[in-house]
């Protein structure tokens, strides 16, 4: 084990075991010895955890009828919204004080630029949602798009944590080679660049996430021996666990447990995905790794579960989620729809059709509340995480019937650290650009030298002052 001797618990500190690493959560322990928990102000609290969050295709409130039913944004601007029970976002309606929503921003970076670029909307815009800036047209090596605001806010406050930031994904993803409209494969299946020309690689595989976060055996064969005897990484840190837990108090002690069980619950989950996916059973999606369960729920809830105990250990402090593929024909039977995603998503501006999208929508936004729950019920010293984080769901498309870029779905959830204030609806004035948001956040956050970020014009109030009407530019 590694400790600070003398007063206290390095925030740093990390059981070992057989090929294992644990880092531990925040604990009292962990608090320099004669302050109280409540009163002492930890090195990165400022540090807000970012999650990032990317739907493709849209909402179909961003439609112009689904715009007039309130299918995404509500009637009501400022405090004290009201949600139509259709509201794609109605299943975060639990949660409205930790809300905010920000309609009528654009993110014209994802348009065609120039004729060539013309119908290729799907195959540029994923690039385009946490730059704000535009793709180079191109199938080769020469990509170019920006850096992404996950990675500079990894480069501010993730250099002393274990991973600067981590990156998953739902869909299947292959940056390698050319899709459709001479666009890179890059440019659709990441959404973090750590420069313009350089895409970072998304997780899929939960037993990859895993392992990253618990050090599940240092070579492949610690790894293969393990799991061959069938046993939790946890039995092989035992010894370790025994051996911190007689220097904690109560409260830490029960911290500890309800850690550990979170992390041998998820690591279970894991097994079971894997032995029934090894089981010769006909598969969902025959091409996925083992690891990568069939349903989607359960393939979004043990992400979210992977990044709320990254977090929480502060191996990292910036996520980013990418929980769909732009054209991908899934179909989710769940949401009360038999229509694959994409097809479903040009509706043709028929009522009946954007509807038949929104069910859809609604059941894709209603994974959210799983995250902001775990967040909300895990403690960090003296709040939980939802008080201490932004995450940040969006899209850089508004209506896919048109491919349309005007008017994105854009929300926030938590407090951030004072940062978001929940319970509020903010619309932007005609032509804001959603990076004015964005820069304005990146502030908020700490990064004060950020004077402009993509297509900015200027900043955006994140907080309500009382409006009650569109916000303009500042």
């Amino acid at each position: 084990m590694e400790f600070i001797t003398g007063k206290h618990l390095d925030r740093r500190t990390f059981l070992r075991g057989m090929g294992g690493s644990f880092a531990l959560p925040y604990l009292d322990a962990m608090v320099p010895a004669g302050r109280m928990s409540g009163s002492v102000e930890r090195s990165n609290q400022a540090r807000t955890p970012l999650i990032a969050i990317e739907e493709v295709h849209g909402l179909a409130g961003c439609n112009e009828w689904g715009a007039t039913q309130h299918l995404f944004a509500p009637e009501i601007i400022g405090k004290d919204f009201e949600m139509v029970p259709n509201s794609a976002l109605i299943s975060l309606e639990p949660y409205q004080e930790y809300l905010t929503i920000v309609s009528n921003t654009d993110v014209r970076m994802a348009e065609a630029f120039t004729a060539p670029e013309i119908g290729g909307d799907h195959f540029r815009s994923s690039a385009v949602f946490l730059t704000q800036q535009h793709p180079k047209q191109t199938q080769g090596s020469d990509l170019f798009v920006g850096t992404s605001l996950d990675q500079i806010h990894a480069r501010k406050y993730g250099q002393d944590t274990p991973l600067p930031s981590m990156q998953f994904t739902i869909p299947s993803i292959d940056q390698a080679g050319g899709c459709t409209y001479n666009y890179s494969c890059a440019y659709t299946d990441s959404i973090s660049w750590a420069s313009p020309s350089e895409p970072l690689p998304m997780i899929r595989d939960p037993r990859v996430a895993f392992d990253m976060l618990f050090g599940a055996g240092g070579t492949p064969a610690e790894r293969s021996e393990r799991r061959a005897m069938r046993s939790s990484i946890l039995d092989w840190i035992s010894t370790e666990v025994r051996g911190i837990n007689r220097q904690l108090g109560s409260e830490d002690r029960a911290r500890m447990e309800q850690y550990l069980d979170n992390v041998r619950e998820i690591e279970r989950r894991i097994q079971m995905v894997e032995s029934h996916n090894r089981s010769g059973e006909e598969r969902e999606i025959p091409e996925a790794p083992a690891g990568v369960p069939d349903s989607y729920r359960e393939h979004m809830e043990i992400m979210f579960d992977l990044q709320v105990l990254a977090i929480q250990t502060d191996m990292t402090r910036v996520v980013t989620f990418k929980t769909g593929r732009d054209s991908e024909n899934r179909v989710f039977p769940e949401s009360g729809s038999d229509r694959p995603f994409h097809p479903a998503s040009h509706h043709g501006g028929r009522e009946e059709a954007i509807l038949e999208f929104n069910k859809i929508c609604q059941y894709r936004v209603s994974m959210l509340p799983y995250l902001i729950e775990k967040l909300r019920t895990t403690m960090d010293g003296d709040a939980n995480l939802l008080d201490k984080s932004v995450v940040m769901f969006g899209s850089p498309m508004a209506d896919a019937n048109l491919h349309n870029h005007r008017r994105c779905p854009l929300v926030f959830l938590g407090k951030g650290n004072g940062v978001l204030e929940g319970n509020l609806h903010l619309k932007a004035a005609d032509g804001t650009p959603m990076a004015n948001v964005m820069l304005t956040l990146m502030q908020e956050l700490g990064h004060t030298d950020m004077h402009s970020f993509g297509d900015s014009t200027g900043g955006f109030m994140l907080k309500s002052s009382g409006r009650t009407t569109t916000q303009e530019i500042y």
